[in-house]
C-alpha cells in the first residue's frame, strides 16, 4: 500500500509547474498536468475530482522523475512515452522520431490520393478476415503512424511497413499489436526503403508514402536540441544535401507503382522544386506540391499516368 505524501495533487502540479517554469519550458502548466496524469495514471478529471486528496508517495517520486527529465531539455513526447497520431495513442521513445502534425496532412493527403484511385474509405469490418484488394507501402515507418493511418482509413488495403532500423520496428510492432483491427492488414519488413519489399510488388501497389530524412548535414548546427539532442539522427538527416533518401525513393517509385499509381512524399519546404524536378525526371506524368497546417510546402503528390 503506497504511503500519503503531504503534498496534495494540486500542490504536486502546482510543485512541477514551477519548476518547469524555471527550466524555461513554453505551456509549463499544461505540461506539469500531462506529467502527473501520465505518472499516476488519472485522467484529467480524475486529476480535477481528487485535487485537494493527499497524493502518494509513490506518484509523486514518479512524478518528480519524469519532471527531472523534462527540465533536463528531454522532449515531453519522449518523457510521457506515448504521443497520439490521429485516432492513435502511439508508443514513442528514443528509437523513432516524434511523430509531428504536418506527418498526419501527409496521411490524410495520401488517403485521399487512394481514394480517387477508386479505392473504398471507411472504418475496417470485423467480418472481412483481413482480406485486402490492393497493397500500399510505407517507407521508413517509424513508430508505424503512417501505416496504421492507411489501414484505418482504407479498409481493402494491405499496408507494407518498412524501416532500416530493427529498433524502429521494434516500436512499430509494439504499436500494432495495440491498435486492434486495422493492425491485422499491416506488414512489417526490415530493410531500406524498396529493397525491404518482397519482389512480387513489384509493379503492383497503389500507393507508395514516405516520411524520409530530408535534413542536409550542413543544416544539423541549426536544428534545436531539443530535436538533434535526442531524436534519432538516421531517421533526420539524408546526407550532404539532405536530398539523398527522397532521390533514392522517387527515383525508384515508378518501377513498384501500378500504371495509375501514386507517391507521397514528405520533404523540406525548400526542397520543393528541386523533389519536383526529381519526379519528372523519374517519369511521374503528373507531380504537385501540397502544402502543411502551416501554409508551407511539405509533401509532393507524383502521379504515374500509365
Amino acid at each position: 500500500m503506497s504511503t500519503k505524501s503531504s503534498l496534495s495533487w494540486r500542490g504536486l502540479v502546482d510543485r512541477s509547474t514551477a519548476r518547469l517554469v524555471v527550466a524555461g519550458i513554453e505551456r509549463a502548466d499544461v505540461e506539469a498536468r500531462w506529467i502527473v496524469e501520465q505518472a499516476t495514471g488519472l485522467d484529467a478529471a480524475e486529476l480535477l475530482a481528487s485535487a485537494n486528496e493527499p497524493a502518494t508517495g509513490r506518484g509523486v517520486v514518479r512524478v518528480d522523475e519524469l519532471v527531472d527529465r523534462r527540465a533536463a531539455g528531454e522532449p515531453l513526447q519522449y518523457v510521457l512515452g506515448s504521443w497520439s497520431f490521429g485516432h492513435f495513442d502511439l508508443l514513442v521513445d528514443r528509437r523513432v522520431l516524434i511523430p509531428r502534425p504536418e506527418t498526419e496532412v501527409v496521411a490524410e493527403v495520401a488517403v485521399e490520393a487512394v481514394v480517387d484511385l477508386g479505392a473504398r474509405r471507411g472504418a475496417p469490418e470485423p467480418w472481412s478476415a483481413g482480406r485486402t484488394e490492393f497493397a500500399v507501402a510505407d517507407l521508413g515507418t517509424g513508430t508505424g503512424a503512417l501505416a496504421l493511418a492507411l489501414a484505418a482509413a482504407l479498409p481493402d488495403a494491405e499496408v507494407w511497413a518498412t524501416d532500416v532500423s530493427p529498433d524502429a520496428l521494434a516500436v512499430a510492432r509494439a504499436n500494432l499489436a495495440g491498435s486492434g483491427l486495422p493492425a491485422t492488414r499491416i506488414r512489417l519488413a526490415e530493410g531500406s526503403w524498396f529493397d525491404a519489399l518482397p519482389s512480387g510488388l513489384r509493379g503492383t501497389l497503389r500507393l507508395v508514402v514516405s516520411n524520409p530524412p530530408y535534413i542536409a548535414e550542413h543544416e544539423v548546427a541549426a536544428l534545436p536540441d531539443s530535436v538533434v539532442g535526442w531524436e534519432p539522427r538516421p531517421a533526420l538527416v539524408s546526407g550532404p544535401t539532405g536530398l539523398e533518401a527522397i532521390e533514392a525513393i522517387v527515383g525508384a517509385a515508378p518501377e513498384w507503382l501500378e500504371p495509375s499509381g501514386v507517391l507521397v512524399c514528405e520533404l523540406a519546404p525548400h526542397q520543393s522544386g528541386e523533389v519536383c524536378d526529381l519526379a519528372r525526371a523519374a517519369g511521374f506524368g503528373s507531380v504537385e506540391v501540397r502544402r502543411d497546417l502551416t501554409g508551407r510546402d511539405r509533401m509532393i503528390v507524383a502521379r504515374r499516368t500509365g
